[in-house]
């Protein structure tokens, strides 16, 4: 237990002396909450243009986080330069020199890590929401409508899966070019294109953020919901896989190949 503690303090240690590493989590809270807070007043200064349909489904919990799709950019920015900055500098030759436990090793890093955007993931989720329901007025919900509650806190186990998402793959790729050049473009571009276009829309249905929205949703057929074939914890559970399988792949490789 003592060697495990000063394990977790030495991960906590290299967090926070990183400060490239602590901004992007600064980065994560300023662009989903500035973006969600644009984003909601432009939809209640434009609400009255909807058509019918779109009035009929509009989910005001949802649209309050539409600025956590770039937001999660920065999320999976820190899973990235948490683990394969050791890599780029060499300084993960030391870390398993001092804790040959490759196990050890990633379980800590992996738990400092889930802890601290845990924290900021939720802090991000109800302060975007709080913001959001401000800026949609009258089309505003609350925590006490069915639903919210589970959607709001759903957000921060969002943020912190897809980090945890991003850290497994790291662990995998060992680069953190390599890392970037296929996280951000995957997130940003790939995953939205195989979610619109309706020959690819039920494979992208089951990507890890797109399944994952889905806890963030509160009107059933609104908002980029009503087609799918699951619902809010169906869609969180199938991230969970995601993360899980990449979060396995990591370790193994960590195991099998040498640092």
């Amino acid at each position: 237990m003592a060697h495990t503690t000063r394990v977790l303090q030495s991960e906590w240690t290299k967090v926070r002396s990183v400060r490239s590493t602590l901004w992007t989590l600064f980065a994560a809270f300023i662009v989903t909450v500035g973006l969600s807070a644009l984003i909601c007043a432009f939809t209640n200064s434009g609400y009255d243009d909807f058509s019918a349909e779109e009035k009929a489904t509009f989910d005001p919990t949802f649209i309050s986080f539409a600025g956590m799709t770039l937001g999660q950019l920065a999320m999976i920015a820190f899973g990235v330069l948490v683990v394969a900055n050791e890599y780029s500098t060499g300084m993960i030759r030391s870390s398993l020199s001092a804790v040959p436990q490759r196990g050890t090793f990633m379980a800590c890093k992996l738990l400092v890590a889930t802890a601290l955007v845990l924290v900021v993931g939720m802090l991000t989720s109800f302060i975007t929401f709080f913001v959001g329901q401000a800026l949609l007025g009258d089309l505003g919900t609350s925590l006490g409508e069915p639903g919210v509650t589970r959607a709001v806190i759903g957000g921060g186990l969002y943020m912190t899966l897809i980090t945890l998402f991003a850290m497994g793959v790291s662990f995998v790729l060992r680069s953190p070019l390599l890392a970037f050049g296929i996280l951000m473009p995957f997130f940003f571009l790939i995953s939205n294109i195989l979610g619109s276009v309706s020959a690819t829309r039920n494979v992208g249905h089951y990507l890890p953020d797109q399944a994952g929205s889905m806890i963030m949703s509160v009107v059933e057929g609104g908002m980029e919901g009503g087609d799918r074939p699951y619902g809010p914890w169906g869609g969180l559970l199938i991230m969970v896989g995601w993360v899980i399988a990449a979060l396995i792949a990591g370790y193994l490789v960590l195991k099998k190949r040498d640092a």
